[in-house]
């Protein structure tokens, strides 16, 4: 992961800012799972402004909540799945259904 990604998570407040040593950002085990935390989540779709909410939830042991909101993602997710099945049938029937009007015409 760049520089230039974690310190945007720091100004997003994603992220806190490391105490430096000798000039050199030093980023402890705890910081290493909330960026892998972070790249999880979104992958999975959440935004910045989302993954905030389940971090500061999780922080808070607000658990339950943050369960809901990874519910309610998982949710989309799958009405999106859904849709790119249909879109993907569409696409395949497609070449089909244009012989089938040469055939006709």
């Amino acid at each position: 992961m760049g520089v230039e990604t974690i310190r945007f998570y720091q100004r997003r407040g994603l992220l806190s800012t490391p105490k430096r040593s000798e000039g050199v950002r030093r980023y402890g085990p705890d910081d290493v799972r909330r960026l892998r935390f972070i790249k999880q989540a979104q992958a999975a779709g959440f935004t910045l402004e989302e993954i905030g909410q389940l971090l500061a939830l999780d922080a808070g042991e607000n658990r339950s909540a943050a369960r809901d909101l990874a519910k309610k993602r998982l949710e989309q997710l799958d009405a999106r799945i859904a849709e790119l099945h249909r879109a993907r049938e569409a696409l395949r029937r497609y070449p089909n259904a244009q012989r089938v009007r040469r055939v006709l015409a």
